[in-house]
């Protein structure tokens, strides 16, 4: 973006008092202007698709419907489109990591000042990556110990077991049969040292690897 074209955002939210608040922060800054909101995500995979939209942030969770990541895979899937800059307040491998597959430029938790915000959505605009600390230390973890991180898939079964499903209920959640989320849970066990559903669930979470 030139000094002399403002940078257009989009602020997908399902919660109003988080777009204004959004909407107070960022157009204080001259180069940036919110020119649409969206309450849903597909309400904000269609908006974004308009062609008016250089940056769109991104909240993970909307209630029913669509979760963040799968609107950011579907926008960022388009022939010119617009970044994605995740402004959440989850940090958890559960949440950054579809995210930052699913194409997200960037990933800011909702805690940061002002003055981050601005500058991550700059950074976004310019087809650079900014990820809010902690995201980036965990990241940076998993690239030093990949033997011991949980994958995509390990972490969705794991979270399921954590909302205590039995392994019947995650196969049927996640289209697998029930000896597959057996061979999932026993290299979850592996990675994390533990031999049971219950400390896989509580190491897991002291380690920021799912929510609870």
């Amino acid at each position: 973006m030139t000094d002399d074209v403002p940078i257009r955002l989009l602020l997908a939210d399902d919660h109003p008092v988080v777009r204004a608040g959004l909407r107070a922060v960022l157009e204080t800054e001259p180069d940036l202007v919110v020119v649409a909101e969206a309450a849903t995500a597909e309400e904000a995979v269609t908006r974004a698709a308009a062609g008016d939209i250089d940056v769109v942030l991104m909240d993970l969770q909307f209630g029913k419907g669509m979760g963040g990541a799968e609107a950011t895979a579907r926008i960022t899937a388009e022939p010119e489109a617009p970044r994605v800059l995740i402004v959440t307040t989850y940090d958890s491998d559960a949440d950054t990591l579809p995210a930052i597959e699913a194409g997200a430029t960037g990933y800011l938790l909702k805690d940061a000042p002002p003055d981050d915000l601005a500058a991550a959505v700059r950074t976004a605009a310019a087809g650079r990556t900014t990820l809010a600390p902690t995201v980036a230390n965990r990241l940076m973890n998993r690239l030093r110990t990949p033997g011991t991180a949980l994958t995509r898939r390990e972490t969705e079964v794991l979270a399921l077991v954590a909302d205590g499903l039995s392994n019947h209920s995650i196969g049927t959640r996640l289209h697998l049969t029930e000896g597959t989320v057996k061979s999932h849970l026993a290299r979850i066990y592996a990675k994390l040292g533990v031999e049971s559903r219950t400390a896989a669930v509580a190491t897991a979470t002291e380690l920021g690897l799912i929510r609870r």
